[in-house]
């Protein structure tokens, strides 16, 4: 028997909205206020979801607990892979000493920690989004970060922060080809309208991250490496998107920011340099950072040792992400499995979507070509490059395991919330709610991205959910599809530094388990400010004169 999807079953909007509102808030409330372990908040958050879905809405039992079963598995692969590998990958290098040769590398560029940061978070992260996305450059750059001795507070948040501007043509583009694929937007047309509000953002992100870490004055010191660092990535990303496509979007304007940021550091540094590893004002983690220690020089064969392993998983990811090699991949074995008794058993309805559509709700095993799998691929050839026996890669691997078993869980417990609230139209409800706004709508529009990635982790399942809804309001309000579905993905973007999913990505990264609150309170601002920063441009865009000349109709 299909179900039709309700958003108003109250028959009261506020009211509807602040029953839909109840998982996200038991959730986030219960990591950031009251200090409860992660795994137990995502899971009271699933509680109040599958009560709300059932009681509220009328889902029916089963569907609901079958939605959460999806989540659950889609939370175990990809996103729980990625995390389990990339922790393996970054413990083999330290046990064997190679992660403090490659930290001696990155401080013979420079010693000064907001160039680091800059470097790493910022340009070296947009390269792991553009090849892999799904939570893999928090996962490498705050790993860097910890190894490096950055406080866990400030390797954790900042990454969150840095990884921004190139979400919405993360992984190959995938955010940008789902929206256009799903709701019918021209690929290009759109393609270009994101090209047309992020490079601002590309330009941005660089100056806040760096004031984020040492505040105005230091940041001010080292102005120069930040605007080669943000131009040089802003420029290829506009020049792509317009006019070549949404594929290699962030991989050419990163590798071309690295270059340009490393060739500027040999003519230029900064006079004063910076030596805390710890967020200005209160780091409540401050005493965790690692003392700064004297620069070592090594030799050219330990420098090229150090820096493999990385050099691989870079190979890796890249091949991974290729379509032609997934799509081979795939061939080989990537089983469906639909989820009986939900699978096209949901419907959404007007004014999400022009016509009733059912909701698919099959799970692919498509191991071989996940990007974790890539990861594991790169850490076990890296593994006998550094002379490690089966055994001890067996028992390496276990031992990761162990030490990421309640990470994994609550990025099981996240994604079954986030599933259950997006097949019972209760994330639905609460996108509605911004779009009553009128002709404040581009500005509202825009946090309905921020909000669609801050509940589902993802700008792709963002884009999935509300991308409909964009296109339909637009019309309705006389404004361009393609300016508010752009604003949809780069209004996002913004989102993804407090999705539950990348915070925990970053405190397993960063070894900070349990600190998922404290992380959480550090970057909501951050988050929002940025997020209402979008909304503004995207506002310009849509009425004010010359901004209405970057509108792509």
């Amino acid at each position: 028997m299909v179900w039709q999807q309700i958003y108003d079953p109250t028959g009261n909007w506020i009211l509807s909205t602040l029953l839909a509102a109840i998982p996200v808030v038991v959730m986030l409330a219960a990591l950031a206020f009251f200090h409860i372990k992660a795994h137990i908040a995502a899971g009271m958050g699933l509680a109040a979801a599958l009560l709300v879905a059932v009681f509220a809405y009328g889902m029916p039992a089963d569907m609901a607990a079958r939605s959460a079963l999806l989540g659950g598995l889609t939370g175990l692969l990809p996103i729980g892979w990625i995390v389990l590998n990339i922790i393996f990958l970054y413990k083999l290098t330290e046990k064997n000493g190679s992660f403090a040769v490659l930290k001696d590398s990155l401080s013979g560029i420079t010693e000064d920690r907001r160039i680091q940061l800059l470097l790493i978070a910022f340009c070296f992260g947009a390269f792991f989004e553009g090849a892999a996305g799904f939570g893999t450059p928090v996962a490498v750059t705050a790993a860097i970060l910890i190894g490096l001795g950055f406080s866990p507070l400030a390797a954790s948040g900042l990454s969150l922060i840095a990884n921004t501007a190139p979400v919405a043509f993360g992984a190959l583009g995938t955010p940008v080809i789902t929206l256009a694929k799903v709701h019918g937007y021209d690929l290009m047309e759109v393609t270009a309208m994101i090209g047309r509000q992020l490079p601002f953002f590309s330009l941005l992100v660089p100056f806040w991250l760096i004031w984020a870490f040492a505040g105005r004055k230091g940041m001010m010191e080292i102005w120069p490496a930040i605007l080669v660092a943000g131009v040089s990535f802003a420029i290829p990303q506009f020049l792509v998107s317009n006019y070549i496509g949404p594929e290699l979007v962030d991989i050419i304007a990163a590798v071309v920011s690295i270059i340009c940021l490393v060739a500027f550091l040999r003519v230029w540094q900064p006079k004063k340099i910076w030596t805390s590893p710890s967020l200005r004002g209160h780091d409540p983690s401050a005493h965790e950072a690692k003392p700064a220690q004297a620069l070592k020089k090594h030799s050219k064969e330990a420098l090229i040792a150090a820096w493999t392993p990385w050099l691989i998983l870079t190979v890796c990811v890249f091949l991974w992400g290729l379509p032609s090699v997934k799509a081979f991949l795939n061939g080989l074995f990537a089983p469906a499995f639909p989820i009986g008794g939900l699978d096209k058993l949901v419907e959404k309805v007007p004014p999400v979507v022009a016509n009733p559509t059912k909701e698919g709700a099959v799970y692919t095993l498509n191991l071989l070509s996940a990007t974790g799998t890539a990861i594991l691929t790169s850490g076990i050839i890296s593994a006998f490059i550094m002379k490690y026996s089966p055994v001890a890669i067996v028992r390496h691997y276990l031992s990761t395991i162990w030490h990421v078993k309640y990470s994994l869980l609550t990025i099981v417990l996240m994604l079954a919330l986030g599933t259950v609230t997006r097949f019972s139209g209760t994330d639905t409800t609460l996108g509605l709610a911004f779009a009553r706004s009128g002709a404040l709508y581009p500005f509202f529009g825009t946090l309905m991205g921020w909000l669609g990635v801050a509940l589902t982790g993802s700008d792709t399942a963002s884009n999935v959910l509300f991308g409909g809804m964009q296109k339909v309001a637009a019309q309705q309000l006389d404004l361009s599809a393609n300016l508010m579905g752009a604003a949809n993905s780069s209004g996002g973007v913004m989102g993804k530094m407090i999705d539950a999913q990348s915070i925990v990505v970053a405190s397993t990264a960063t070894g900070w388990v349990n600190k998922e609150g404290t992380i959480l309170r550090y970057v909501f601002f951050h988050s929002l400010a940025l997020a209402a920063l979008v909304g503004v441009l995207v506002t310009l865009q849509a009425y004010v004169w010359p901004f209405t000349l970057l509108v792509v109709h």
